[in-house]
């Protein structure tokens, strides 16, 4: 049996699809309501000790996404390691991010050891940026105003598909061979937004183009866009690791998982195209 954590979001969710008819699995879900119909749904918070054993009942597999509000790795998500560990959960696989490794300031590296330490057979997955930030993030400024807004310079990312995520975590999950393994994710190029822009533009029916404000500026339109500082302030994190240079790096880990070539940026944009037309 298989736990996943935030199987109502976007890459959680991508998960659950996949998994369907493949493994048994559960969702861990703060809102049971949602997360649809391909598999158990459980309430779960990782604030509330009372909702762990039901989510880890029969479960030797746990799919562990941080939500974004949670960035105290003993204090939110150490009481859900201990609860794993009683629980005799098996493999722990847990989706941080691109460059974990060099950056002990992250939440995310923190749970990264966090895992490590705990004794449990763990596997990180670190994706590069996630193409669909343009669908989501970033959407309504390229539906309505034809603008890209983030400050990462010229600097170059080697975006993801996340149905490419998706389907190594799948990979991860269900075949042998990958505890105590930590995987790079990345796209098959590295794209400047300015470049990114242009290819929105030959997709759609209005201009694209690149605005590359300061960080006061982002944070200001993050804001205004109705997202939490917090949220602006991991953005401007991860712009910043593109401006720098260090998100262009390409790596063969993705094809390795899933023995396939990963999807294109064109062939994203052409699968989302409905999401930015006027």
């Amino acid at each position: 049996m298989i736990l996943i954590t935030g199987g109502s979001g976007l890459v959680g969710g991508e998960v659950a699809s996949r998994l369907a008819g493949r493994a048994a699995m559960r969702l861990g879900l703060r809102d049971t309501a949602h997360g649809g119909d391909v598999a158990e749904r459980v309430r779960f918070d990782f604030l509330d000790p009372s909702t762990f054993d039901a989510a880890l009942l029969g479960v030797d597999r746990v799919f562990l996404l941080r939500p974004p509000q949670l960035a105290r790795a003993r204090h939110d998500f150490g009481p859900f390691v201990e609860a794993m560990q009683r629980a005799g959960v098996q493999q722990v696989v847990f989706l941080s991010v691109r460059g974990a490794e060099r950056n002990p300031l992250l939440p995310h590296r923190q749970i990264e050891k966090l895992l490590e330490a705990s004794g449990l057979a763990w596997t990180h997955l670190r994706p590069n940026d996630f193409m669909q930030n343009f669908a989501t993030v970033h959407r309504a400024d390229i539906r309505d105003r034809g603008e890209i807004w983030a400050p990462a310079g010229q600097g170059r990312t080697s975006f993801i598909d996340v149905r490419d995520v998706a389907e190594a975590a799948v990979r991860v999950l269900t075949e042998p061979g990958h505890e105590r393994r930590a995987y790079a994710l990345t796209g098959t190029g590295a794209f400047s937004l300015n470049e990114v822009a242009a290819i929105l533009t030959e997709a759609l029916d209005h201009a694209v183009v690149y605005r590359n404000p300061g960080i006061i500026a982002f944070l200001r339109h993050i804001r205004a866009a109705g997202h939490p500082l917090a949220f602006g302030l991991v953005m401007t994190g991860v712009y910043t690791i593109a401006r720098l240079g260090l998100a262009a790096t390409i790596t063969p880990d993705l094809e390795v998982l899933t023995e396939r070539t990963p999807g294109t940026l064109r062939s994203f944009v052409r699968d989302y195209t409905d999401a930015w037309q006027r």
